[in-house]
């Protein structure tokens, strides 16, 4: 019978040739999966029963019913269509990765299909979304970009509605350095467009900074916000730095970024830059998020 918990040994690091020697085959793969998936315990997904038998390829049989389930049902590695050594070196990648990595890349890299690798990739951007749990404390610094330029006869904030709208934030440390930074895809400028990432990413108590844009006064009633003018971003330094970086690196990476997908991307970009001090355990906290994470159907992505 399972033990209900064991003690997992956690890949560290971020050297290649280390992780090839610990992932060779699929049953490597399936035992850590294993060891993420039931870290507390089994409990059968039919009748509930905690008692189980473990399966060679690390799967659990229920004691009661008989149900078998895979180290991978269920979770966003479920019927991965070229293997488990392939995705988890996608993930390993493009966790640990600082350059841009698009699906031709990795299809050419790894003998697969494009549109099976941007699949994928999806679910690995999925896994990387920040639960929110964690606000940004502190000095924290808000600003809005577009992703594609300014368009011919638009000037300011009045862009055309093909480009894509941005809004950013930034926590900085005591020297100014960003510590994290958080963007979504916003529809316009407007506060009621602007609030959800104060909502989701920015603390209460936070000292906040923003350009004099009018869009961010009524949100004033809920969160400290000072306006500052921007005097072309050199007020605003370390966020206007990571709005350069974010826009170049969809730039060099994607041909064509679509609304419907460019909050994942945004969402790639963020975990790498606030999981920076962490590198060590950056593929390891990945594949536990790709485990907790529930099954996403293609269909649902594209």
């Amino acid at each position: 019978m399972l033990l209900n918990k064991q003690i997992m040994d956690v890949f560290k690091g971020q050297e290649l040739i280390e992780f090839s020697r610990r992932f060779q085959t699929e049953l490597d793969c399936k035992k850590y999966l294993s060891e993420l998936k039931w870290k507390d315990g089994f409990t059968c997904r039919k009748c509930g029963h905690q008692g189980s038998q473990i399966r060679k390829d690390y799967a659990r049989t229920c004691n009661k019913c008989s149900d078998t389930e895979s180290a991978g049902a269920g979770t966003l590695f479920h019927k991965v269509k070229f293997g488990l050594v392939k995705a988890f070196y996608i993930c390993f990648e493009m966790s640990t990765s600082t350059k841009s990595l698009s699906a031709m890349y990795m299809a050419k890299r790894y003998g697969i299909n494009r549109k099976t690798a941007m699949s994928f990739m999806h679910k690995v951007r999925e896994a990387m979304k920040s639960s929110g749990n964690h606000p940004m404390k502190g000095e924290v610094h808000v600003d809005e970009f577009v992703v594609g330029g300014q368009e011919a006869g638009h000037t300011g904030r009045s862009y055309g509605g093909k480009k894509k709208k941005v809004v950013c934030a930034v926590e900085l440390t005591d020297a100014g350095k960003v510590k994290r930074f958080y963007a979504l895809q916003i529809k316009d400028f407007s506060a009621k467009s602007l609030r959800p990432i104060f909502e989701s990413h920015i603390d209460r108590g936070a000292q906040v900074q923003t350009d004099e844009w009018k869009g961010y006064r009524p949100i004033k009633n809920d969160f400290t916000i000072k306006q500052t003018p921007s005097e072309l971003g050199l007020n605003f330094k370390a966020i206007h730095t990571m709005i350069h970086q974010v826009k170049s690196w969809l730039r060099t990476t994607f041909s064509w970024v679509s609304k419907r997908h460019i909050d994942r991307y945004l969402s790639e970009f963020s975990y790498r830059i606030n999981r920076s001090q962490s590198k060590d355990t950056i593929f390891h906290n990945l594949i536990t998020r790709m485990v907790s994470k529930k099954k996403i159907h293609i269909a649902d992505l594209i």
